[in-house]
């Protein structure tokens, strides 16, 4: 029998988190310091919005997995900042936002403290997160490399930023903050398919290719990012770059008449973004602009047929192993052996 049995050899990969003690190797690998503000940022010229950055993010580069996240005693102009967020977003949220969203919204304000007055903690978020669907936040200095934050994902965990945007421009951010995090992204977390959607991408990120790593990040910023489906004959967003944008949300719901002519705006926007139907294999090969609005959206039937549709293309993608998440043990098991040999984390 034994000479028939086939042998793997060992595969080498790109490194990848075995244990969720492992996302502490690349948590602090951010794009910049966190603090290393662009001459075009709203807080380049500001110091002391600059010194308060550089304390946020030394308290994100000394957490570990398993602490407790560090209370953040926001400032009184931090919290006008945020109410100014709130305030503007609030009722075109319960106009064009997905049920789920609106659903997991309401336990937010029931269980998190979320409301216009104080800007939630991530401590008592990620608890009741984990409790409701096993989904944690770990805070983060500034922006990490797509590989590594879907890496994040396969593990339920959500690399979240704790600063806020300038004063100057509450409206506006050119990087994920505390506002796009906690009013865009991690409602959704409190429901479950979501979460078993955003793991579906982070387990596909794993030991896998650039290539393949790129088309998963298209994939990611088409739908958690930007994604709409179809709820009650409209378009909703579900989508965390949408839901936390007062007029990009605009911009991509409002409704239009079949036959409206398409021009370009002053802002040099076309007057009418340009709609598909959500397909994973197509979404991943479009590219996308940052610091506009998006000129492609890609909508779903419903959040259930994003989900299925992402599934399906995360297992005709050409992996190097299958990954299962063990939640007892918070660990990954692989069904060959590799070698996680490509871009090993500093461990210092």
């Amino acid at each position: 029998m034994t000479d028939k049995l086939l042998v793997l050899d060992e595969k080498e990969v790109h490194w990848f988190p075995r244990h969720i003690s492992e996302l502490d190797l690349i948590a602090n690998r951010t794009l910049d310091a966190g603090i290393d503000l662009q001459a075009d940022h709203p807080g380049f010229k500001d110091m002391e919005y600059r010194k308060r950055r550089a304390h946020l993010a030394q308290v994100a580069l000394q957490y570990r997995i398993g602490q407790d996240i560090p209370l953040t005693e926001y400032s009184t102009e931090e919290v006008e900042t945020w109410s100014v967020v709130w305030d503007k977003m609030e009722h075109l949220l319960e106009k064009v936002s997905e049920s789920h969203f609106q659903k997991s919204m309401n336990l937010m304000r029931k269980h998190c403290n979320y409301n216009r007055n104080a800007i939630p903690q991530l401590s008592s978020i990620s608890s009741f997160l984990q409790l409701q669907t096993n989904f944690r936040l770990r805070p983060v200095a500034g922006l990490i490399s797509s590989r590594d934050f879907l890496n994040g994902l396969a593990f339920r965990t959500f690399f979240c930023t704790q600063y806020i945007r300038h004063p100057s421009l509450p409206l506006y951010t050119p990087e994920p903050d505390i506002c796009h995090e906690l009013l865009g992204h991690v409602p959704m977390f409190a429901d479950r398919d979501f979460c078993d959607f955003s793991q579906e991408i982070g387990l596909a990120s794993l030991g896998a290719s650039e290539e393949d790593v790129l088309k998963l990040a298209r994939c990611y910023w088409h739908s958690v990012e930007f994604g709409l489906c179809r709820e009650d004959g409209k378009n909703k967003a579900y989508g965390a770059g949408l839901l936390s944008s007062f007029g990009e949300l605009e911009y991509a719901c409002k409704e239009r008449r079949p036959d409206e002519v398409v021009s370009i705006g002053e802002d040099g926007m076309p007057t009418r973004p340009e709609i598909r139907p959500w397909d994973p294999a197509v979404a991943a090969s479009q590219d996308f602009p940052i610091t506009t609005y998006q000129p492609v959206y890609f909508l779903a039937d419903s959040l259930q047929d994003a989900k299925v549709k992402m599934r399906k293309y995360c297992e005709d993608l050409p992996r190097p192993f299958f990954a299962l998440y063990n939640a007892q043990t918070e660990s990954v098991h692989i069904d060959r052996p590799v070698r996680r040999c490509v871009g090993v984390p500093e461990t210092s």
